[in-house]
């Protein structure tokens, strides 16, 4: 399956040949700038990152194929203005990575991938250009579950790693959202589940779990389950709506133990 440096550098062109083609002969390619194009290239990352997530291969093919594409996309748009280059992004991003694998390109020893991404963070915060502070260049229109872990990671890289241990802080703002339920504050409330949620995150990010993906996957998994039981209560010849919740719960259960023992 591998392929020569050639081979490699073939397909490369003849994708931009392709990409060139279709923004001049295509009248929705036309059209586009990086505005109207990046919400498709956030849709191909989040369709890749799937894809990865189940270890689908042939998947990961193909969706590294659009993501490509929305790279050379991209990069078109900027040469049209001349602000830049499919060149100048690749060169861009090798120097930063030597730049910032000083184990691999300079003299700096490294015991464990850790270290590399304690340099990595340190490195980072130092380069030209790069926005003052703490939080400099964290995207607030991030997913806010990314947000959330990209501003715990940021906090913890200064070393102020908060909440431990982290299975504790969850339990603890738990208690406080039943609290704050009993006593109906729906300010205290709205506070305590973004807490709560806060806390899991820190939990997810410290056993290196992308929360955004384990929660879709949860979300999958139920509605999966959901729709199991509706299954068999059609086979039963019910009407899901019209079931009483206790029984929506027995069909529920039984999907459930289905899915357990498949």
């Amino acid at each position: 399956m591998s392929k020569t440096p050639a081979e490699v550098a073939h397909a490369l062109e003849q994708l931009d040949a392709l990409t060139r083609r279709l923004r001049v002969e295509c009248p929705w390619d036309r059209e586009q700038d990086e505005r109207t194009i990046v919400p498709h290239t956030l849709d191909e990352a989040y369709e890749l990152a799937d894809a990865a997530h189940r270890r689908d291969d042939a998947k990961m093919v193909d969706e590294l194929g659009d993501v490509l594409f929305q790279v050379h996309f991209l990069s078109l748009l900027l040469e049209e203005r001349d602000a830049g280059s499919l060149a100048d992004v690749a060169e861009h991003v090798r120097q930063k990575l030597i730049r910032r694998h000083p184990h691999v390109f300079g003299e700096v020893e490294v015991a464990n991938a850790g270290e590399v991404l304690a340099n990595w963070d340190e490195i980072k915060s130092t380069e030209a250009g790069r926005e003052p502070g703490i939080f400099g260049e964290v995207p607030e229109n991030l997913p806010s579950l990314l947000y959330a872990r990209k501003v715990q990671r940021r906090t913890a890289a200064t070393g102020l790693d908060v909440d431990e241990p982290p299975y504790g802080a969850v339990l603890g703002q738990l208690e406080q959202l039943e609290e704050s339920g009993a006593r109906d504050d729906a300010d205290a409330r709205y506070a305590d589940v973004g807490d709560l949620l806060f806390a899991a995150v820190n939990v997810a990010r410290k056993l290196k779990v992308d929360p955004e993906l384990a929660l879709r996957s949860s979300a999958d998994r139920f509605r999966a389950r959901v729709e199991a039981a509706e299954r068999l209560a059609e086979a039963d010849g019910a009407t899901w709506g019209d079931l009483a919740t206790g029984s929506q719960m027995n069909y529920y259960a039984q999907a459930r133990l289905r899915e357990e023992q498949d």
